[in-house]
């Protein structure tokens, strides 16, 4: 069977460069005799392995040297836990909520202090960012968090908040790695990369430093501590050794992209190929306030469920893989991240105007 254009929100579709140089390397890794899935992760490949895929990474991002680099299990779920446990000093942090994830995390806060709503898109089912210029924020917050992309709902900050100085903690999950960063701005950003970076099974933080202490919450697991990860080099315990062996793969990728920069135009061009059709389609349209549409996850309805639910069918049949959106908005998402090439865009937009001419 060929390849489907898979727009899954996540796992998602890899580079298929990146599947074809695991494939040849699985029996045997670079004369080594075995799978970087059997490999001892405290041996010298392994740890050249973790350190050139943080090497590249660091370059990709342009991440200073003040920020550790921390390769950690448990998912973006987990870590929701970990940023109070961790960052909580005064029990009190202000959270952005612009969609279920944020909201999961506010939720995980709250069991650790005092979690403060600053400002919430949950009045219009989170299609558009709500003004972050002037947020009540007060002295005792130890923190701002957002989730800087919200994939359920297709928007994106394309600012980033007044945290009024602040530390702001961001879950990137799902727009990591599709545009350059500035890291100063974030005291952390993090996100899980079965997204837009490699199996699931890891999350990527990039922590500052002045961050990472002995002082966490009482009763925080050795585990969650980020020193605990920081000391070790994230190998504390065996980490998810192949997860991070092929994201360090798509690292090396997208620097022969031509790096972030590169990344962000393609992204651009394939976002507004679908984009434009939404705009112009009598039958579809996106869900989103035009100025906060994300780039990597495009919801869009017909009206009609019974057309909607149509839709999938026929496009799954096509070769058009995982387009149902998520219940709470309804309708479709094509999620197209990073590796999802311009023709696949290209060719679920031809599939949809045949699908509206046969059905209007």
């Amino acid at each position: 069977m060929s390849r489907v254009y898979n727009f899954s929100a996540g796992p998602a579709m890899l580079p298929e460069e990146v599947l074809k140089e695991a494939a040849e390397e699985m029996l045997d890794y670079r004369g080594s005799g075995q799978s970087v899935m059997e490999m001892s992760h405290r041996s010298k490949t392994y740890d050249a392995i973790i350190k050139e895929a943080e090497k590249d990474l660091r370059e990709l991002m342009n991440i200073p040297d003040n920020y550790k680099v921390l390769f950690l299990q448990g998912g973006a779920s987990l870590f929701f836990a970990q940023v109070p446990m961790n960052l909580m000093k005064n029990k009190k942090a202000g959270y952005i909520l612009t969609g279920q994830w944020a909201k999961k995390a506010y939720q995980e806060a709250k069991i650790y202090g005092e979690a403060v709503e600053l400002a919430s898109s949950a009045d219009k089912t989170f299609s558009y960012i709500p003004d972050c210029s002037d947020l009540p924020i007060t002295d005792d917050m130890d923190y701002v968090y957002i989730c800087e992309n919200n994939t359920i709902y297709g928007t994106k900050y394309k600012k980033l908040p007044d945290t009024k100085g602040k530390i702001l903690v961001s879950d990137v999950s799902s727009c990591f790695l599709s545009e350059p960063v500035d890291v100063t701005k974030y005291g952390v950003i993090y996100g899980g990369v079965q997204k837009n970076i490699g199996p699931a099974g890891c999350v990527i933080a990039i922590i500052r430093e002045d961050l990472i202490s002995d002082d966490v919450l009482p009763g925080t697991p050795t585990m969650m501590k980020w020193k605990t990860q920081a000391d070790n080099d994230s190998l504390y315990n065996t980490p998810p050794c192949y997860t991070i062996y092929i994201c360090g793969k798509v690292f090396k990728w997208l620097k022969a992209q031509g790096g972030l920069e590169a990344i962000q135009k393609k992204n651009i061009e394939k976002a507004q190929i679908l984009y434009d059709f939404l705009d112009s389609s009598k039958m579809f349209k996106g869900t989103v306030v035009k100025e906060d549409r994300s780039l990597m996850n495009v919801p869009f309805v017909t009206g009609n469920e019974e057309l909607d639910a149509n839709f999938v069918k026929e496009a799954t049949a096509a070769g058009f893989v995982n387009l149902k959106g998520h219940r709470t908005v309804g309708g479709m998402r094509a999620s197209i991240y990073n590796a999802m090439p311009m023709e696949g865009v290209k060719k679920l937009v031809e599939f949809m105007e045949k699908f509206e001419k046969e059905n209007s």
